[in-house]
């Protein structure tokens, strides 16, 4: 049986579902984009324009409220912007919309474990996901297939993923001696991790973890830790009472991140792959 069709998952979906909804208005505040995630986005950002030099046909897997989905339209592609919160997809819509881009930004109420759903095979020219909905996904092989289907030959994939290990985040936790709640990165099933009363189903993973599912498709280009010097986003008052510090650690981790031995810490990698063409 196809996993997202089990009655578990589709609880799990449901909740994730739930959990999303209920703070999709106010998601581009504290909660989903403080300073220190706009820095994560940022650094994402350089590399998609990396990835994508010329207009290009997207899918934004995991859109949210449609932030990624609308800068990468004003800089001249287009977006099949894809998520499986309905109130995410209506801010995506609404955002593209208020600023001039709704041509460019299709919004589409599609989970990532839905991607046989859209239409395309080999018509896009990439796909990218950012910040961790990828972590989400109860079939990563089913995920990988799907992008296959429907990229080009030499299309990219870049995802930035939720890592399983993260020095700040032990650390942090150490300090106050919750040993249960290091032990969440180190499950190696889903687990359950609250947000605004809710339940989001999710699974932690390390790049070569996460890269197996997609070897079969494609060819691993890059792969870095993101955030491994600078403290994740929920330590964002460390940034705030410590700026210059903060864009210090940033120098760190733009030089470092990607050394083998570092490459698989951080609070997210980032992993870029390009679709392998005919034999």
């Amino acid at each position: 049986m196809d996993k997202a069709l089990t009655p578990e998952l589709d609880r799990q979906l449901a909740d994730t579902r739930a959990a999303f909804d209920s703070v999709a208005a106010d998601y581009d505040g504290p909660r989903g984009n403080n300073g220190a995630i706009q820095d994560m986005r940022t650094e994402m950002w350089r590399w998609l324009d990396r990835c994508f030099t010329g207009p290009s046909r997207l899918i934004d897997i995991g859109c949210g409220t449609g932030l990624d989905a609308v800068r990468m339209a004003g800089q001249g592609h287009s977006v099949w912007a894809t998520d499986w919160s309905p109130a995410m997809v209506e801010r995506t819509a609404g955002r593209a919309q208020d600023q001039g881009l709704a041509e460019r930004v299709r919004a589409l109420l599609l989970g990532a474990q839905e991607l046989a759903r859209l239409e395309g095979d080999g018509q896009f020219d990439g796909a990218y996901s950012n910040l961790g909905p990828l972590n989400c996904v109860p079939d990563l092989d089913e995920l990988a297939r799907q992008c296959a289907r429907l990229l080009r030959p030499d299309g990219q994939l870049a995802f930035t993923v939720i890592g399983r290990y993260c020095p700040w985040e032990i650390g942090h936790y150490a300090l106050q001696r919750r040993w249960s709640r290091i032990a969440v990165r180190f499950t190696r099933d889903t687990v359950a991790v609250g947000m605004n009363k809710h339940r989001i189903w999710t699974r932690y993973y390390t790049p070569d973890e996460f890269y197996r599912a997609f070897a079969p498709h494609f060819e691993l280009v890059h792969r870095r830790g993101l955030c491994l010097f600078v403290p994740p986003p929920y330590l964002d008052g460390l940034r705030q009472r410590h700026p210059r510090w903060h864009e210090w650690l940033w120098r760190l981790d733009r030089r470092l991140a990607g050394w083998p031995g570092l490459r698989a810490m951080g609070d997210h990698f980032l992993i870029v792959m390009k679709r392998r063409g005919p034999p």
